[in-house]
């Protein structure tokens, strides 16, 4: 049965969460079926940009909250895990996120399909991914329309007084190998650090993706490699720390207002940078097409760039107005 939490909502059940988890797994499995099937990828409506720069970054982060919420569920019932009023709220979110990315998704593909995208290669194949992507959008909008009977009102992550530390505390413990880890330390030392705990994740799943690119189209242009390496890194680096904001992985200290600037503006450029490798072929306003690599470069962190200097203007401007106002 569901709990009531003090916010009134009730808490979302472990069949709730396991649908949830099944519908990603659901999405998982047909994205990797269309996107790393040749044969199938080649008449594929979303095979090309601007719909294949969301599959290429969701189908990475769809597992990894999966993931997440999964270690959730193993501590679901365990009597000394802490926080539950926390983690129901906070499980939801996570879930709703997972969610969130796979429904995006989908409506990219589907705009694929409303615009014919290479419709004189379609054959029985393509007729399998749209029946697919049916059954996925129907899967994702009930899974979507169960959770939000448990969602947490607005503003509730301000109360929050735990995160998903000590569930990876309460795990590691009873792993004998982990054990050395799981200490208030280490969790505390994160806490204080989670920004670097966010770029080295970052960096590790930018390197393998764009190894595997970069071997598998067997790319010799370092400057390419280099290029997807960058847009990867700043994509899961500004979704670290969305994801966080959202769902309270990491509990982070009070940040001087500087800092936090930086960080909004970082995110914000991150996400105009991905946006334009996305649709970079009609942002561009050069009279010929844009293929130099260097061109490329330049281009999508340019707009990131700018993007992010703009946040930071939008942010301090009001602020210093504010300020000699009250002087």
């Amino acid at each position: 049965m569901s709990t009531v939490e003090p916010t009134g909502k009730k808490a979302p059940t472990a069949a709730v969460i396991g649908a949830c988890l099944g519908a990603a797994g659901l999405f998982e499995a047909l994205t990797l079926f269309a996107t790393h099937d040749k044969p199938v990828r080649a008449v594929s409506p979303w095979q090309d940009d601007p719909y294949d720069a969301v599959l290429s970054f969701t189908q990475f982060a769809v597992p990894m909250l999966a993931a997440v919420v999964l270690l959730r569920l193993l501590v679901r019932r365990a009597p000394d895990a802490p926080g539950r009023t926390d983690r129901a709220q906070q499980t939801a979110r996570a879930a709703g996120a997972m969610l969130a990315l796979a429904a995006l998704t989908l409506a990219a593909e589907w705009a694929s399909v409303i615009a014919r995208v290479g419709y004189a290669a379609w054959n029985g194949w393509t007729a399998f991914l749209i029946g697919g992507l049916a059954v996925n959008s129907l899967v994702t909008g009930l899974v979507l329309a169960l959770l939000r009977r448990y969602r947490a009102p607005r503003g509730s992550s301000g109360r929050w007084r735990h995160d998903w530390l000590g569930d990876v505390v309460l795990l590691c413990e009873r792993i004998p190998v982990l054990r050395i880890l799981a200490r208030p330390e280490a969790a505390g030392w994160v806490r204080r650090h989670a920004l670097t705990v966010f770029v080295a994740a970052s960096t590790v799943a930018a390197t393998g993706i764009t190894a595997a690119q970069a071997i598998g189209e067997r790319w010799t242009d370092p400057l390419l490699v280099l290029w997807m390496f960058a847009v990867e890194l700043t994509a899961f680096l500004a979704f670290c720390v969305l994801a966080n904001a959202v769902a309270g992985f990491i509990a982070r200290p009070a940040r001087p207002r500087g800092r936090r600037v930086a960080e909004s503006s970082l995110v914000v450029g991150a996400v105009a940078t991905h946006l334009t490798v996305a649709f970079r072929n009609l942002l561009w306003p050069g009279a010929t097409p844009l293929t130099s690599v260097p061109t490329v470069f330049a281009f999508t962190f340019g707009v990131g760039l700018a993007a992010g200097a703009a946040a930071v203007l939008l942010q301090l401007v009001p602020a210093a107005r504010v300020r000699s106002r009250a002087g």
